[in-house]
């Protein structure tokens, strides 16, 4: 089975889930469901992690779930790692996706401040999936820094613009030494698709399910869609050309 391994973890899917903007725990639990994701990320700032009668957390199976705790609205490196500690305290497994936003109107990832913070909480013995711009210079410094994925943006988090940053995905994907996650601005499952179709290894969906007429529907449309598109990958896509080719030869018609 071609499976996601992050961190020695295998994984079946390779679509992961947010939890924000539905319009009830309830729809979101079911759509988590039928995404077929394994892995679902929440804001720290969204829930109370102590509480385990929080509404939210109560739905979300943690057996069968990987519960993600993510920094969203995290300023700088020292929020991001407090709030991470924290999650650990309360009892959240030691993952981490990381994001480090001080610019409350694009909320475009700190480049500076991520870095900072994943060599912090990886020596803390996180394991650390880093949501980024599609710096591909600032993807090896991450890799190094020993983070378990790199997550860089397709546009920015919420607009559903679909992969504006392909070029630097694509050479960040053909330097990559841990998986590439494409996170932010997927706004359709065809953006999911074309992610995979690139060689990414997972991508990261919240929105455009959870604002979508029937989430349930539109989850399962992002998993065939992320499902179609790593099959063509390993398939081998045939390459661009300049020039008409044809599928069938032009001689031996049957009036020559």
């Amino acid at each position: 089975m071609d499976q996601l391994i992050i961190a020695n973890r295998p994984f079946r899917s390779r679509l992961m889930v947010g939890t924000g903007k539905f319009a009830s725990n309830l729809e979101m639990a079911e759509t988590i469901a039928a995404s077929g994701a394994e892995i679902v990320t929440v804001a720290l700032r969204r829930v109370n992690i102590d509480d385990s009668h929080d509404d939210l957390l109560n739905h979300i199976d943690r057996d069968k779930y990987l519960l993600l705790p993510n920094t969203s609205g995290a300023r700088d490196a020292d929020e991001a790692i407090r709030l991470a500690r924290l999650a650990r305290a309360a009892g959240c497994e030691p993952w981490v996706k990381l994001e480090v936003t001080p610019d409350p109107y694009y909320l475009l990832p700190d480049p500076i401040e991520t870095l900072k913070a994943t060599e912090v909480l990886v020596k803390d013995g996180f394991t650390v999936l880093p949501y980024i711009n599609a710096d591909p210079v600032l993807a090896k410094h991450l890799q190094e820094a020993g983070a378990a994925t790199v997550m860089p943006l397709g546009a920015p988090i919420g607009t559903n613009k679909g992969i504006k940053t392909r070029d630097n995905i694509a050479i960040i994907i053909e330097q990559a030494s841990v998986p590439v996650v494409v996170d932010a601005g997927l706004g359709a499952p065809s953006h999911a698709a074309e992610a995979m179709e690139m060689g990414a290894d997972a991508v990261m969906v919240n929105t455009a399910i959870s604002v979508a007429g029937d989430t349930r529907m539109m989850a399962a449309a992002f998993a065939q869609a992320v499902m179609a598109g790593r099959q063509a990958y390993l398939a081998g896509l045939g390459q661009e050309q300049h020039q008409a080719s044809a599928s069938s030869p032009l001689t031996g018609f049957l009036r020559d």
